[in-house]
């Protein structure tokens, strides 16, 4: 974690890239926190959730179970997170930033264009 640019390394990536990902205050503060924990128990580890794959997995289907939600996938996850930093108006390259795409025809399936939003900055642009 870089506590100067508020931001984490991700070493090795699915893409077999590292990249560094800049976070929100609030997204760091936990991080850190969590971080901190560890440290004070002596329970370094490079991992940020040491968990396996399969537990993840696990503890997703059991999450699933409970709540009787159907048709809900990790990664809708990260595709409703993407979509919302083009809401906010993030950039294309300030998104890939974030996600990690190297591939902008795979990232743009993720924008989805605000009709309302773009009528009124038509409207602004009059």
């Amino acid at each position: 974690m870089d506590q100067k640019r508020r931001s984490v390394t991700i070493l090795e990536s699915k893409n077999g890239y590292s990249r560094t990902i800049p976070l929100t205050p609030g997204a760091f503060a936990l991080l850190h926190d969590m971080r901190g924990e560890a440290e004070s128990e002596d329970v370094r580890s490079e991992r940020v959730f040491p968990l396996t794959a399969n537990a993840l997995r696990m503890a997703w289907e059991r999450m699933l179970a409970k709540t009787d939600i159907e048709d809900l996938h990790f990664h809708d996850l990260r595709h409703e997170a993407i979509s919302r930093f083009f809401e906010m108006g993030l950039t294309v390259p300030e998104v890939a930033s974030i996600s990690g795409h190297r591939d902008m025809k795979m990232l743009m399936r993720y924008a989805h264009a605000d009709t309302t939003r773009l009528a009124k900055k038509l409207e602004a642009a009059e």
